[in-house]
């Protein structure tokens, strides 16, 4: 029953794998969005869904792990011996698991500091925008005031 449980354990470990794998390619995907010329910020959210669910099904499947984990770690730690092979595999890949997560959370702070600039960068050109209108306002409303000088070295006796 135990190398059942190993087996299910082993099983949700490499399915974590390849949902981080789709994560990994969708935080690229990002870095291309905002390296580009053009930001398309609707397939920016489009991906950030996705990513959304593929994390739900990360913590749906550490959880299921967690809880099938409690179930042998007793039979696990009584009998190491019997179950070294199936273990150094689980060890193996937490190691995987990890390195993949330390690769997504660089990933991710990659993707953080490109946003950020953009952001900043839109900020500004919506600075610029606002003075260009605020100048332009201001002459027209000067220029609408109605002041209007008559020129001073005109003749005016006919």
């Amino acid at each position: 029953m135990t190398e059942n449980y190993l087996t299910v354990l082993e099983e949700s470990l490499r399915t974590k794998l390849q949902v981080m794998e789709q994560i990994q390619q969708y935080n690229l995907r990002q870095q291309e969005i905002f390296q580009g010329d053009t930001v398309d910020m609707n397939q920016f959210d489009a991906y950030i869904e996705e990513k959304g669910s593929l994390i739900q099904q990360l913590e749906s499947l550490d959880n299921g792990f967690e809880s099938l984990y409690e179930k042998v770690a007793a039979e696990l730690a009584d009998n190491r011996a019997k179950y070294a092979e199936q273990i150094r595999r689980l060890q193996g890949l937490v190691t995987e698991v990890t390195d993949k997560s330390v690769m997504i959370q660089a990933q991710e702070a990659r993707n953080k500091k490109l946003v950020e600039a953009y952001f900043q960068k839109a900020k500004g050109h919506i600075g610029d925008n606002r003075r260009t209108s605020k100048a332009a306002y201001d002459y027209y409303r000067n220029m609408s005031k109605g002041a209007v000088n008559l020129p001073q070295f005109m003749d005016s006796k006919k």
